[in-house]
């Protein structure tokens, strides 16, 4: 904190840990871990740094996997509303800024889909892993998410929000596809990306459903809203949290869906880094990041004509290096300097362009191992 106030920072994102509150998901509070939480937040404050709180970055208790597979259930929209509101009625005097989720695809595709993140799940055809279906947990997953998300703003708007004169949303990533030629099946192969990626979460939050190439190409592997649901999830939120680092190519593969369905297939799209021997950007030390400014404008206009140019925040933008450079070129770090001069850039060129964006956070304050 006090080398945050130090560098003039005027704002800080971190997120509360849900197991750190509720060690068992619900009943019994961890008084140590309020108390951090509440020490945090006022030492912010003092530093004149506003808090910028977010819910849920990944982590469950460990407790709710074992007692109902956690987002696999139903019954974790209303323990994660009931997290959120003890966060609301602990910290709101001071937190007025709330997101629910960071990157909730992400618990989906990568702990539900291939089982590189928790709990592991996975059909055999896309990873190690002991249990799962990819063919429609990822999807049982997202929906529960966003029934989470929105139940615990319903409850925010109803029982807080105008006392605290708060504000609240989610962080969702956003990888800005590009078609990789001019042909119409790569325009759709790209269009089909985005539905997937971003649409997911985006789409039911402003329209009330799931976008419709979604619709068709799932089809009942994808669970429906009730009528009640659509009320409680359409509009909201607030503002939207952007995380948006890279850019790829997107093509039509012209192959049939594989017999073993699963979220990422369901796309049938192929991913490129290059046209034509270019690389579509300089890139980073990740094998996945590639410095590509134009992505973001896109990214955010996108937003701005599909889904009603709401209030964004772009929560987190950076790149990473191979982590032993030397001091003398980390404090030289021209890399860096270009790739924030590029997106910052492209950024204002949003905002010059009418899209609603009010705020930007780099990833991250400090170094991080988690990158890759």
């Amino acid at each position: 904190m006090d080398l945050m106030a130090n560098l003039n920072f005027d704002a800080y994102r971190f997120s509360i840990s849900w197991s750190r509150i509720f060690p068992k998901g619900a009943g019994k509070v961890n008084r140590k871990g309020v108390a951090y939480y509440n020490r945090l937040i006022d030492y912010m404050l003092k530093k004149g740094i506003t808090p910028y709180a977010n819910l849920n970055h990944y982590d469950l208790p460990l407790a709710l996997e074992e007692k109902y597979l956690g987002w696999l259930d139903h019954q974790v929209v209303e323990d994660f509303a009931n997290y959120a509101e003890f966060c609301f009625k602990t910290f709101g005097d001071r937190v007025k800024n709330w997101m629910t989720f960071n990157e909730p695809r992400v618990i989906a595709a990568l702990g539900y889909d291939n089982g590189f993140f928790a709990p592991g799940r996975c059909s055999k055809a896309y990873g190690n892993c002991t249990a799962g279906n990819s063919a429609t947990e990822p999807y049982i997953v997202a929906h529960n998410l966003i029934l989470s998300h929105a139940a615990a703003v319903q409850r925010y708007r109803q029982k807080y929000q105008v006392k605290q004169k708060g504000r609240i949303g989610i962080l969702l990533d956003f990888v800005w596809y590009e078609p990789l030629t001019r042909s119409k099946a790569d325009n759709l192969a790209a269009q089909r990306a985005r539905d997937f990626h971003v649409g997911w979460f985006l789409h039911p939050m402003v329209y009330g459903e799931y976008p419709k190439t979604m619709q068709n190409i799932v089809k009942d592997r994808l669970p429906k809203f009730t009528t009640q649901e659509v009320k409680m999830v359409k509009g909201s939120f607030d503002l939207i949290g952007i995380n948006q680092y890279t850019t790829y190519y997107m093509y039509d593969p012209h192959q049939k869906p594989p017999k073993d369905l699963g979220y990422q297939s369901d796309w049938n799209v192929g991913f490129a880094y290059e046209r034509k021997g270019v690389p579509i950007g300089p890139r980073a030390y990740s094998y996945w990041l590639y410095n590509v400014p134009w992505g973001l404008h896109k990214a955010v206009m996108y937003i701005k004509e599909r889904y009603g140019n709401p209030t964004v925040i772009l929560a987190e933008n950076g790149m990473d290096d191979p982590g032993n450079i030397t001091i003398a070129k980390g404090l030289h770090d021209t890399t860096r300097i270009n790739y924030y001069k590029g997106y910052l850039g492209a950024l204002k060129q949003a905002v010059d362009d009418g899209a609603n964006v009010i705020g930007y956070f780099a990833w991250s304050l400090l170094d991080i191992l988690n990158g890759d």
